[in-house]
């Protein structure tokens, strides 16, 4: 054998070398194509754990429309009830719903504006997200009525009224137990809707709708509900004249911060204190007969056990109520036929300027604390209160009061007015108190929807919730403002701007550098 051939032998052990050199080199890009998919499928995890507990999507528009505010998400965070959020119509009908009504300002109005309704359900997916932070959970669903008639019929029995198609549900309970609060077909189209500052030429839209959402779900989440009488009728007729409109806006904002309401006849509706808790008798424009007065005395007198409470907001132009005045005397309590004016602190809402008075707060237990105590409480055309010093078992307080610079229009002299006092009257069982209140408001114009509305403008919402809740001893409900929509566009905040900032300079060359020095290392060592 030559020894060329001996060489040749001795050279062919190195092809094995060659194949586990390219085995090592497809074994170490498959443990990195492994590694990339398992960091993958943890970041993804991750992802899916972290969305459950905060959303993931940035709200760039400049108007927030798709966040909800810091009262609703800390309202949800607290629930410790499942609710169930069914809407009566599919996601697409909202976008129909604001090309069409976007469509109708542009006819009828000449206006151009937004009427974003498809802002509803990435606010309700809100809702679902931010619930799973706390005890409760939010579930929504959209649902055919006439393929899905079971879930509709299930809400039903515990609703005494109809569910009309194109209505959102809200539930809490089980099928034996539940609340429901329906939102009407026009009460969702009246979520976005003009703003009270709005001109004919210059139409600025707002959304109202999750103070609507977030009142229904802690509506129906309330273990304790206050059940209301409001009077809206006597012997038939309207007990507040034809300012129906007035009385309506507060039961709405009653209904909207979790009190039961009920209409009721004040001459021929029996008001038991077992089957209401508090009474609200709204502007009466004729007298109460000495039956009706009676009616009223027993309900807060409770049997002698207390614990019942009544708001009084009296008529803006009817003086003359003798029987109603000897009641509120009962409680130390006088309504003055003069109006509270002033020339210095005053707001501009409506021609009746200088009627337009601010107010204070005069006795903050009595209001409890208030998210903004910088926003102006406007009380027009107020009627004085006076304090009455009688013999009697009634102690009335002073809640909100006109500025030093008020006078009245029979006194000249300058000085703060009484516009809404408080009276109670209790018994003591040993250790244990039992009081009823009578709550009288100066001005009914303050409690006006337009104003109640205004939320970043006035604080008349707050603190009106505010003294009744602190009245009846209810659980403060959160008062959202409402939110004026501007015209969609990317506007980041600094915040969100620092974000991206982040993510531009330094995230993303980071990973295309990771991912270079990956490539250059295994090219190397080819």
């Amino acid at each position: 054998m030559s020894d060329k051939t001996v060489s040749n032998m001795e050279e062919k052990p190195k092809k094995p070398k060659k194949n586990m050199k390219k085995f090592k080199y497809g074994s170490m890009s498959l443990a990195v194509i492994v590694l990339v998919i398992v960091l993958v499928i943890i970041v993804n995890l991750m992802c899916s754990m972290l969305a459950k507990r905060s959303p993931l999507k940035i709200d760039l528009t400049p108007d927030k429309r798709y966040e909800l505010s810091d009262e609703s998400i800390e309202a949800v965070k607290n629930l410790d009830r499942d609710v169930e959020i069914t809407v009566t119509f599919q996601k697409s009908d909202f976008d129909s719903m604001g090309a069409y009504y976007q469509q109708m300002y542009l006819a009828y109005y000449g206006i151009n504006v937004e009427t974003p309704y498809e802002m509803i359900p990435s606010i309700l997916e809100k809702y679902e997200l931010y619930s799973k932070q706390g005890k409760g959970n939010i579930k929504v669903q959209y649902v055919d009525m006439n393929k899905d008639p079971d879930i509709i019929a299930r809400y039903r029995k515990f609703y005494n009224n109809d569910i009309p198609e194109g209505s959102i549900v809200v539930f809490s309970g089980d099928d034996k137990n539940g609340r429901v609060k329906v939102i009407s077909e026009q009460e969702v189209l009246s979520m976005i809707k003009p703003a009270n500052t709005s001109t004919q030429t210059a139409v600025t839209m707002s959304f109202v709708g999750e103070s609507t959402l977030t009142s229904a779900i802690l509506n129906v989440t309330d273990s304790n509900p206050i059940r209301t009488a409001f009077v809206t009728a006597i012997n038939g007729a309207s007990v507040a004249g034809s300012d129906t409109a007035t009385v309506s806006g507060i039961m709405e904002f009653l209904s909207k911060n979790g009190y039961d309401c009920t209409e009721v006849d004040i001459a021929t509706d029996d008001i038991s204190p077992v089957d209401y808790d508090m009474i609200v008798v709204p502007m009466p424009t004729v007298d109460f007969t000495a039956d009706i007065i009676d009616k009223l005395g027993d309900f807060l007198y409770n049997g002698g056990n207390y614990e019942r409470d009544m708001l009084y907001i009296p008529n803006m132009t009817v003086n003359d109520l003798p029987n109603i005045s000897e009641f509120l005397a009962d409680w130390s309590i006088e309504v003055d036929k003069n109006f509270v004016m002033d020339d210095k602190n005053w707001v501009y809402i409506s021609d009746l300027r200088n009627l337009n008075i601010m107010a204070e707060v005069n006795d903050a237990d009595s209001v409890g604390t208030l998210p903004n105590d910088t926003l102006p409480i406007v009380a027009p055309a107020s009627k004085k209160l006076s304090i009455l010093t009688k013999n009697n078992d009634s102690v009335a307080t002073s809640v909100l009061r006109s500025m030093d610079t008020s006078y009245d229009t029979e006194d000249q002299t300058t000085g703060a007015r009484d516009i809404a006092v408080i009276s109670r009257k209790e018994t003591s069982v040993g250790v244990d108190t039992y009081t009823s209140h009578l709550l009288v408001l100066g001005s009914s114009v303050m409690t006006d929807s337009a104003i109640l509305e205004q939320t970043n403008t006035f604080n008349n919402a707050n603190v009106l919730i505010g003294m009744i809740n602190t009245m009846t001893g209810k659980e403060a409900n959160a008062v959202i403002p409402e939110k004026a929509l501007q015209q969609a566009k990317i506007a980041p905040d600094a915040s969100q701007l620092n974000i991206i900032k982040i993510l531009v300079i330094y995230v993303i060359p980071a990973i295309v550098a990771v991912c270079g020095v990956i490539v250059f290392v295994r090219r190397r060592n080819r």
